[in-house]
């Protein structure tokens, strides 16, 4: 299966995403498809061996819409100067069409060359010559809703389309028995309705832009991040190029004051680094030759040469700008309603005009007033709100997690994360920074520390737990070569093994000898060293143990207050860790949590969350995104503490880039505020249309309450606003 995200041109509202996506979920050979009104693209997961980008972009044609190509960039729908002076030039002739057509109503003073009780034939031309100019002002409307009603997917465009066409039509038969001589039929004349209701379509849709793009302001900060251009070193030769000319292998020069171009490693020269945009870390890092760099960050005082490794596509930014991307593109359960909604609405609504005409028809009524009644349920009903309720909440949520370090790949997370009760936490790494350091050895050998040291060091070296990089770190410290080791294994939760000088050397914690039927006569030793908060390492050379090695690990920062924090909440944690239980219980009571579960391996932590699981809780895991890969998917959401350099490698739902377990708080209030401003979304759409329809149909003239056309169109816009002003106060909230 192969994915891919188009940009669509062409949708106007819910019934427009829901139709296509609809229409793409039909076709064969494609796996899924899910199509975000607001950033307009649509993410297809497809059968390779039977479909194509061409082949996609056809069934985009026919459902009518169109593709424009891949999806590359955020775009922000910033107005033309050409735009806004065109909708300033329609808001005065809408203006001037509604005193002409209205003002003699209510007393206001009109030329007599075009007053319809003097001249009816002059005033009659006055408003078609307008409201043609509305209608070539409105034609892509008309256009878009006329294919989505041939292509059976009819949407917000349909309904105002045949309103507008509708009340045109009615208007011209009016202006020809008028020319006739039957000057009545003024009163019948619905041009300035069908131009006013697409001058506020127009005003909505101008509205609704710059609403998106505020959307999306979090997310294209990100993007704006890199420089657009580099210096690059080729062959001695200095240039300068834009990014996309940047190839991999490439030395790229970053100068104080500059951004990194492209993530890489350093090659020469020594600088502090700003990387708190992926970090959130406020002190520069110091980086040096043999450093990872990363594409935007700000070189503070040094002069670097560093070696193009990620470009591109693959860059980390890009790869957080993609996650996000998709997230907003998957659909939360509840959007899922809202969308299951708007699908049946359109096609209710025309039925329901359609009935409501015929009625008034049969009950006696004219046909201007059973005209007139149709078009105001067809625009008065428009499910704009309804379809922006939800995606424009979500995407806000999503920029605002992803400013704060919180990468979340799945939209129903914002959903789901409000729903936790428990949350395991791994140890290593996640409560505490992973930065260990030998704090004591026991030497049962009679081999000097120093060389023991090496020995282990070297061995070490070969693994990626955050055990190893303490006795990498001691031999860089110290100065001390690493020796040559063969036949490298690695024992999942229990330890490493290898062979030097042709002797097997086991390295792990006591679980290990079990596995190799080594006697221990040192839990005495191993209990002393674990009240000291130690994590424990048997050193074991041909089946006798040589040395008990205690690392010590820096608890996290914050970590006691996290945990205070979601205590608060109703939140239980709970320690999962591979390590020994007093080292275990010694950490956890430093930070106030009371339940440990100590001396699992990966696949046990699986079994456990699972066991939490079945006991009805909704559990979040919180690991380091490699090593408790198996939990992690196990759980309700899997969080993964991360450093943000290795995202396209991270298997969790949630990635803190920044490294800080308060991110986890946030998520959690974030996603209760995001499902409190979409209910809310709801709640007004669906009382808006609940409320409107029934006026509409004129159920309450008897008391007074009734709208013509234009109010309605008016009514469908500010409900929009309304909505859209909602979804945009979730992001101060948030912050």
């Amino acid at each position: 299966m192969k994915k891919i995200i188009l940009a669509i041109g062409g949708m106007t509202c819910s019934a427009c995403s829901n139709g296509l996506e609809k229409y793409l979920n039909r076709q064969k050979g494609i796996e899924s498809a899910s199509v975000n009104l607001v950033m307009a693209n649509s993410t297809i997961e497809y059968d390779e061996s039977i479909l194509n980008q061409e082949k996609i972009e056809t069934f985009v044609k026919q459902a009518g819409f169109k593709s424009l190509g891949q999806f590359k960039e955020i775009k922000l729908d910033k107005k033309s100067k050409k735009e806004k002076t065109t909708f300033v030039i329609f808001s005065f002739l809408a203006i001037i069409l509604m005193y002409i057509s209205m003002g003699h109503m209510v007393g206001l003073p009109i030329m007599t060359i075009i007053n319809p009780h003097i001249n009816p034939i002059n005033y009659t031309f006055t408003l078609l010559a307008l409201t043609v100019a509305f209608v070539i002002y409105g034609f892509d409307i008309l256009k878009n809703g006329y294919i989505n009603l041939i292509h059976l997917t009819p949407n917000m465009d349909t309904l105002v389309g045949i309103g507008v066409i509708s009340s045109f039509l009615y208007s011209l038969y009016s202006m020809f028995m008028i020319i006739k001589g039957e000057h009545s039929y003024t009163m019948d004349l619905y041009f300035e309705s069908a131009s006013i209701v697409i001058y506020f379509i127009k005003l909505g849709r101008y509205i609704d832009g710059i609403s998106k793009d505020k959307t999306k302001e979090a997310i294209q900060k990100l993007v704006k991040i890199t420089p657009e251009t580099a210096v690059i070193k080729r062959n001695g030769i200095e240039r300068k190029v834009t990014l996309d000319e940047i190839v991999k292998g490439d030395i790229v020069i970053s100068r104080p004051g500059e951004r990194i171009a492209v993530d890489g490693e350093i090659i020469t020269g020594k600088a502090h680094l700003d990387e708190s945009f992926i970090t959130g870390e406020s002190k520069p890092t110091s980086k040096e030759k043999g450093s990872k760099v990363i594409a935007g960050s700000i070189n503070y005082d040094g002069y670097l040469e560093y070696k193009a490794e990620k470009i591109g596509k693959e860059s980390t930014i890009s790869e957080i700008v993609r996650l996000v991307v998709e997230a907003s593109n998957t659909k939360a359960p509840i959007a899922k309603v809202a969308d299951t909604v708007s699908g049946y609405f359109v096609p209710a609504v025309i039925g329901i005009a359609i009935f409501t005409f015929f009625a008034y028809l049969i009950i006696g009524q004219s046909f201007s007033t059973a005209l007139s009644t149709f078009v105001t349920i067809l625009v008065v009903a428009c499910p704009c709100s309804l379809g922006l309720a939800t995606p424009l909440a979500i995407i806000v949520s999503e920029g605002v997690c992803a400013s704060k370090g919180i990468l979340v790949k799945k939209s129903e997370i914002l959903e789901n994360a409000q729903k936790v009760n428990t949350i395991v936490f791994d140890k290593t790494g996640t409560l505490t920074y992973g930065k260990l350091k030998i704090a004591q050895m026991l030497n049962y050998s009679d081999i000097a520390d120093e060389k023991l040291l090496q020995l282990i060091g070297s061995i070490e070296a070969k693994s990626t737990h955050p055990i190893g990089k303490a006795f990498t770190d001691y031999l860089e410290e110290n100065k001390i070569e690493k020796i040559k080791i063969e036949e490298f294994e690695n024992i999942a939760g229990l330890g490493i093994t290898a062979k030097v000088k042709g002797e097997r050397i086991i390295l792990g914690n006591s679980k290990i000898l079990l596995k190799y039927n080594i006697p221990n006569n040192y839990i005495e030793d191993e209990n002393k060293l674990s009240k000291k908060g130690n994590s424990i390492i048997y050193a074991v050379k041909e089946n006798k143990v040589m040395a008990l090695i205690g690392v010590n690990d820096i608890v996290r920062e914050n970590a006691k207050e996290v945990i205070n924090n979601l205590s608060k909440n109703k939140i239980e944690t709970i320690m999962l860790t591979g390590d020994n239980e007093e080292t275990a219980k010694k950490i956890a009571e430093t930070i106030g949590i009371t339940k440990v579960i100590a001396n699992v391996l990966p696949a046990e932590k699986a079994d456990m969350v699972k066991k939490l699981k079945n006991e009805g809780r909704y559990v979040m895991m919180c690991g380091d995104g490699i090593n408790d890969s198996p939990a992690l998917a196990s759980a309700n959401i899997g969080v993964s503490v991360n450093t943000g350099t290795d995202i396209a490698m991270d298997s969790s739902d949630v990635i803190l880039t920044r490294n800080d377990l308060s991110s986890i708080m946030n998520l959690i209030t974030i996603s209760k505020k995001t499902i409190r401003n979409i209910k809310q979304n709801l709640f007004w759409a669906f009382f808006y249309n609940s409320l409107m329809i029934p006026v509409a149909m004129g159920l309450f003239k008897s008391i007074g309450i009734s709208i013509n056309p234009m109010i309605a169109s008016l009514a469908m816009v500010l409900s929009s606003i309304t909505v859209i002003l909602n979804a945009l106060r979730l992001k101060k909230s948030c912050h």
